[in-house]
């Protein structure tokens, strides 16, 4: 054997990718357990209706809540839902498949979302947003049809710093995904337990677990998407600067409202010489010993079952 070639036995490698899936598997539990925790994703007697697309993000986001519920203090049901938009050579049999081998209820909703995109969007313009729109208000109809109190989606914490590079290079806000909101009218809850998810993490966990992908053929084909540009900057700068994704989504974790430049936000205008506000920050611009960012957490970290998350009780 050469000096080049591998000296691992293969009991031992598999030893070293069970370790290592298990290490993977913690930290996602994890994350999403302190996602739930922090923001009162989930409450006893919810139903939690799981937004299944066929990719990666949904896949993890449904075997963790699944994973999660069997342990968790508090008893709430969990429905997945599949939106099959017509596309064309979409496999229509791959999710009724998987989910019927995994025991859970399920339901997938037909609407023909594909032919409204192409009827309605000119050739070589992108699908997106009128596709997003139909897709939430088919959802949101079908949660109140289910009975659904939450509606979980499958964001990670890579989409929401995208969607704030988004908004501020090409919609001139500074405005992000966030980790839970409520419907226009009020009447829904949309939760995103990836929140505190790498995107390298759930790619590494789709594929250990073999789920059957589904390629979005309506827009991932797209050429030129803004998302995409933004997708691949954030890719070279965490290649370039280790540890600078982690810094900007604390950044998300700690807003200062007063060294920003919204009057609505914060009251610049009845701010008088010898009044010291309480809580508000002063004249320093930038804090020279940088946070560590609230979600940090080493690979190596323990966590065991024991650690309970801690979801709260509907009175």
């Amino acid at each position: 054997m050469s000096k080049t070639e591998s000296t691992v036995e293969p009991s031992q490698q598999s030893k070293k990718q069970t370790y290592n899936f298990n290490k993977l598997h913690k930290r996602l539990r994890r994350n999403v357990g302190n996602a739930i925790a922090d923001f009162n994703m989930i409450e006893a007697g919810d139903k939690v209706m799981v937004c299944l697309s066929g990719g990666k993000d949904s896949y993890t986001l449904l075997d963790i809540l699944l994973n999660l519920r069997l342990n968790a203090p508090i008893d709430f049901e969990i429905v997945a839902v599949n939106l099959d938009q017509k596309q064309p050579g979409f496999p229509e049999d791959v999710l009724p498949n998987y989910l019927s081998q995994l025991g859970i209820e399920y339901h997938i909703v037909e609407e023909n979302t594909y032919g409204i995109v192409k009827e309605k969007i000119p050739e070589g313009k992108t699908t997106c947003s009128l596709c997003s729109r139909l897709r939430r208000g088919i959802l949101y109809r079908t949660a109140t049809e289910l009975g659904a109190s939450k509606i979980a989606l499958g964001h990670h914490r890579d989409d929401m710093l995208e969607t704030l590079f988004l908004n501020m290079f090409y919609g001139g806000k500074l405005k992000s995904m966030p980790p839970k909101l409520i419907s226009d009218d009020g009447k829904q809850i949309v939760i995103r337990p990836l929140a505190y998810c790498k995107e390298k993490d759930i790619e590494k966990y789709a594929r250990a677990k073999a789920f059957p992908i589904i390629p979005c053929n309506l827009c991932g084909s797209q050429p030129n998407l803004q998302r995409q540009v933004v997708k691949e900057m954030l890719q070279t700068w965490d290649r370039q600067y280790p540890g600078r994704i982690e810094t900007m989504f604390s950044a998300l974790q700690n807003v200062t409202p007063s060294h920003l430049c919204d009057p609505k936000l914060f009251d610049f205008k009845n701010i008088r010489r010898g009044e010291l506000l309480q809580g508000v920050e002063g004249d320093i611009a930038f804090d020279n010993e940088p946070l560590k960012p609230i979600q940090w957490q080493d690979d190596d970290s323990d966590y065991t079952d024991t650690q309970q998350i801690q979801f709260k009780q509907v009175n």
